[in-house]
């Protein structure tokens, strides 16, 4: 490929990789989303509820690709089970992602129950048609319960909500092609970069973390599509509808602030979920070891992947550390350098000064650092393994053997820094 001249190489990039993206993209999808429109339609008829919740219900049965597994596995237990080798390995993997949603819903359903939020257990065609909701089964999101029954409602099919559809997975695609075809060759096709040895490393390692950055961007966009489709994914203020799903912000990720920020902003109804029924329920242990249980049920949630394990408790660690070290510093500077963006009326004497901008550029630059570190485990060589090797330790140890433990290493310098101080 060094070989092609540029405008050789643009050329057989779009008819080679593009153009086929785009169209497969098309053909993977077309079903959900002729079913998640039919249920849309269905729940706009004049029909009772009970036909309601059988059409949603029938919708995600028909477009789950393991039926009977999918009905039976409704709870955290049977998860680990699964991984477990009770069903083969490569079914589980492509499975695992609905798997995980399933078990987001019926997890806060009980915890919603138990608070009052929901004041009565669901009828079983109400659970099961919540549970297996066309517009989530597959990409998700999480919802709740009652933005489900807000769905089946029906509410009008307007311009805004076709145009939402339209916006979503316009930019579904343009994240498919961009993971698939733009990303893998990110340097130095695109950007003139160039580099030998260590360099080299960290650029393939930047180009990786952007591929898987954009493949979830990809499903979160598709996500959202599906959702709003089927009818969920809107608030409503009075009499004021907006189909205001947001379940990622790719710029947030790409240009953080901090770790923080990046968690959250990767998928927010999953980062909602964790804080309300993880976060909160563990923060009696105290702050650290709640944040550690968090990433751990994500991790489990995730699936028993060595490689995801890792990332997901690395990342705890650096979240913590990161928060603890910049709330440290905006005492001893009373500046607006912490995790998140202070409010408008913060008691911080230094706010807008060109120091308390670049303290916090570099705290960015580090995010992005990180990123870079973690993401590079999520190659095409992960791809090309089978599903069991997925879940070996070796790939994560060699690769970050060849960035030479570097995100593991500043993380600890900036935990002793915070602990001198």
């Amino acid at each position: 490929m060094d070989s092609f001249g540029r405008q050789e190489f643009l050329q057989a990039l779009v008819e080679g990789c593009v153009l086929p993206t785009a169209q497969q993209g098309v053909e993977q999808v077309w079903q959900l989303l002729l079913v998640c429109l039919l249920c849309r339609v269905i729940c706009r008829l004049g029909v009772s509820c009970h036909v309601k919740h059988v059409s949603v219900l029938a919708g995600g049965l028909i477009t789950s690709r393991s039926k009977g597994v999918f009905l039976s596995l409704v709870i955290l237990i049977y998860m680990l089970m699964g991984e477990l080798h009770m069903i083969d390995a490569a079914t589980w993997h492509k499975m695992r992602g609905s798997q995980m949603v399933v078990a987001m819903k019926a997890i806060s359903l009980a915890f919603d129950l138990d608070r009052g939020a929901v004041s009565s257990f669901p009828s079983p065609l109400e659970f099961m048609g919540y549970l297996c909701f066309a517009g989530t089964v597959i990409f998700g999101p999480w919802i709740s319960f009652a933005s489900y029954l807000d769905a089946i409602n029906g509410r009008k099919m307007t311009v805004a909500w076709f145009g939402k559809i339209a916006l979503s997975f316009f930019k579904s695609q343009i994240c498919l092609v961009i993971s698939n075809c733009i990303a893998p060759y990110l340097f130095p096709y695109f950007i003139p970069i160039y580099g030998d040895g260590l360099p080299r490393s960290w650029l393939h390692a930047y180009e990786n973390a952007v591929s898987f950055h954009f493949s979830n961007y990809f499903v979160s966009y598709l996500s959202e599509t599906t959702t709003v489709m089927a009818g969920a994914g809107f608030s409503e203020q009075k009499d004021n509808l907006k189909w205001d799903i947001t379940v990622a912000k790719p710029l947030n990720v790409e240009l953080p602030r901090s770790m923080v920020e990046v968690v959250t902003s990767w998928n927010l109804p999953m980062s909602k979920w964790l804080n309300a029924y993880v976060f909160k329920s563990a923060l009696n242990l105290g702050t650290f070891p709640a944040i550690l249980v968090t990433y751990t049920a994500s991790a489990l949630l995730h699936g028993l992947s060595f490689h995801l394990g890792a990332v997901l408790l690395s990342l705890g660690f650096i979240t913590y550390v990161e928060y603890a070290l910049r709330k440290r510093l905006a005492v001893i500077f009373s500046a607006c350098i912490l995790s998140k963006p202070c409010p408008s009326d913060c008691h911080h004497q230094n706010k807008k000064t060109v120091w308390v901008y670049g303290v916090n550029l570099l705290f960015g630059a580090l995010s992005i650092f990180h990123l870079t570190y973690l993401g590079s485990l999520f190659d095409s060589e992960m791809d090309n393994m089978n599903a069991e090797e997925g879940y070996m330790a070796s790939h994560t140890i060699q690769k970050w053997s060849e960035l030479n433990w570097a995100s593991h290493w500043v993380m600890f310098g900036c935990f002793v820094f915070y602990w001198l101080i």
